[in-house]
């Protein structure tokens, strides 16, 4: 869930955000406002990372067709049993 922050509120406790979001792992992003309008976003570097990555694999039309295949299959059942798989990799 996201939580609002005033600017001047955000702007005083900038310092210490990071270990806001330490303490509270599920918080994801704050939305600084001003005025009562969201104007950015301040979250942990992990989600930053996870939402870029996930932007890239979506912005990648090949690999959004594979995977849109490849849950079609599973829908339909065309698997491989993962025992099947072991063994002809020899794990």
């Amino acid at each position: 869930m996201t939580r609002t922050m005033p600017i001047i509120e955000a702007r005083n406790k900038l310092t210490s955000l990071p270990e806001q979001f330490a303490q509270e792992p599920g918080t994801g992003a704050v939305a600084v406002t001003r005025r009562g309008k969201p104007v950015l976003a301040v979250m942990p570097w992990d989600l930053y990372e996870s939402i870029m990555e996930t932007l890239e694999i979506m912005g990648d039309e090949q690999l959004m067709a594979a995977l849109r295949q490849g849950i079609k299959e599973v829908c339909e059942g065309k698997v491989i049993p993962w025992e099947t798989v072991k063994a002809e990799l020899d794990l």
